[in-house]
């Protein structure tokens, strides 16, 4: 028998050559013996069972999903406004419930915002569920408020180009080339302790 790398592939062949192929390839199945070839049919069942396992093992578990839909099903959401805070209680109003309504904040959600909120008259978002009070989880701004109140550790207030504050005739330009233009009807200083003035050249009038 000539060896394999003499035959030409069936790539290769022409097709008079890949008859002769076919032809050779049934003439051996004829040829061969039964058990043989029950032999080889029953090693590539082994094989085939073998891999199927190795790929079932081998395939990541999927974590069921929790199924979360009947726990939601009664959530709804709202506004409200709130009255007054005592802890983490919160008294609101509710439109359309008769009397004041018992609720909770929210975990992250800050007593004094919400308390700010119930000075101002905003709303707050409630988030109701059918066996708990109802939870406050943020408040609403619909308006502009008469009086902003800003508090936190520290206030930064940055601009690239240049920061304006201004009201009526007053106003403070800060300029990101470092100049600074106080502009007002009448200017007032004041120190409890010493008050320095320097620079290079000072100008009155």
């Amino acid at each position: 028998m000539s060896g394999a790398k003499d035959r030409p592939s069936e790539a290769q062949a022409s097709p008079e050559g890949q008859e002769e192929l076919v032809a050779e390839a049934a003439a051996r199945g004829r040829d061969a013996d039964p058990a043989e070839i029950a032999d080889a049919d029953r090693r590539l069942e082994q094989l085939l069972g073998q891999i199927d396992v190795a790929e079932v093992s081998n395939a990541p578990a999927e974590a069921p999903l929790p199924n979360v839909g009947g726990a939601l099903a009664g959530v709804a959401m709202r506004t409200a406004i709130p009255l007054a805070v005592t802890g983490r209680t919160v008294r609101l109003f509710v439109r359309g419930v008769e009397g004041d309504v018992e609720g909770e904040l929210a975990l992250g959600v800050s007593p004094e915002l919400v308390r700010q909120a119930a000075a101002n008259r905003d709303a707050v978002l409630l988030e109701c569920a059918p066996t708990a009070a109802p939870l406050v989880i943020g408040v609403l701004q619909t308006r502009f408020p008469d009086e902003l109140v800003l508090r936190a550790g520290k206030v930064r207030i940055e601009g690239d180009e240049e920061l304006l504050l201004r009201s009526g005739r007053g106003a403070m330009r800060l300029r990101a080339d470092g100049d600074i233009e106080l502009v007002g009807s009448r200017i007032s200083a004041m120190s409890r302790g010493l008050f320095r003035i320097v620079g290079r050249m000072l100008r009155l009038n």
